[in-house]
């Protein structure tokens, strides 16, 4: 089995997650070494909420799942790099593909997407 590096993160290490065909930069979430190996077993994205303090795999109420197609790790094996198929379109809870839809510019963040889903719709 790969051995991560999950003491230097205090046990959770970053999971950067990018679309597979596109490139595109879905979110970033954490993993702790229940989260990674339940990951490596069932081929979709799990996580570790901070939040919540438990594991959580991305779509388990939205239906919007991450099936990894290809795993990557760092030079120092405490980061990972998950290239996913993102179903349902949207990564971002709030309905947008991804996490990072807004954009900094001047003083202010700015809207650079569009919504995929309602969130009233999708969580209720």
């Amino acid at each position: 089995m790969v051995s991560l590096d999950f003491e230097k993160g205090g046990g959770l290490l970053p999971a950067i997650v990018q679309d597979d065909s596109s490139g595109e930069v879905l979110m970033l979430a954490y993993m702790n070494e229940d989260s990674w190996k339940k990951t490596l077993e069932t081929g979709k994205a799990v996580f570790w909420s901070r939040s919540r303090r438990s594991l959580w795999m991305k779509g388990e109420q939205s239906g919007h799942f991450q099936i990894v197609r290809e795993i990557r790790i760092d030079c120092d094996d405490d980061t990972i790099l998950l290239k996913v198929e993102q179903v349902g379109g949207a990564a971002c809870h709030t309905g947008y593909r991804s996490c990072f839809y807004r954009k900094v510019s001047g003083d202010a963040l700015v809207i650079d997407g569009d919504k995929v889903f309602r969130t009233e719709d999708v969580y209720r």
